[in-house]
């Protein structure tokens, strides 16, 4: 019984998991295009004082956030910081732009360690399933599954031979004991 259970979740298991791992790259370049969006959205926002800080301060726009926040007016003050917090945003958007825009390894891999969660959530919430044909997508799609197969069969593995452990125990019988024979 235990066998069939085993291999019937092994296969299933093998095929859910080739069909993430195919979708993992679509939903990698619907997160991308939403990434790019955002930095674009800031470098229009930015844009304005871009300009400003072109015709008062020869370009230097940290000379332009400098002089806002000097300033002893509060809401001059306020909107230097609002304008560094947005040069902030876009150097931050720009390099996560530029680091997606490396092979779906490399992608996935900035993902797991800086992924923006409000970002992610939108884009599962619009997200279109779409399965990678590509050869990259197929290749780690089958890695993917291979990799999560792996791992079912050793988890598989330990809890048998705990269970099996468990089960020698609570038979009531004491474990064997080998001795090496007397005088020798």
């Amino acid at each position: 019984m235990m066998y069939l259970l085993r291999n019937s979740l092994d296969r299933i298991l093998l095929v859910v998991a080739f069909v993430a791992g195919g979708l993992l790259p679509g939903f990698v370049v619907q997160y991308r295009q939403r990434l790019g969006g955002r930095l674009d959205q800031a470098l229009t926002d930015l844009a304005p004082w871009r300009e400003i800080a072109n015709q008062r301060y020869g370009g230097d726009l940290d000379a332009l956030i400098q002089y806002h926040l000097a300033s002893s007016d509060p809401t001059f003050h306020a909107e230097g910081a609002a304008i560094q917090s947005l040069v902030y945003s876009v150097d931050h958007l720009k390099a996560a732009v530029a680091a997606l825009q490396r092979d779906l390894v490399h992608q996935l891999a900035y993902l797991a360690l800086h992924l923006d969660t409000d970002l992610a959530r939108a884009t599962l919430h619009d997200w279109v399933p779409t399965f990678s044909l590509s050869t990259e997508g197929i290749v780690f799609a089958l890695l993917f599954a291979l990799a999560l197969w792996l791992l079912f069969q050793c988890i598989w593995s330990v809890l048998a031979m705990i269970t099996a452990k468990l089960r020698s125990h609570g038979s009531g019988r004491p474990p064997a004991i080998t001795r090496a024979p007397r005088g020798a």
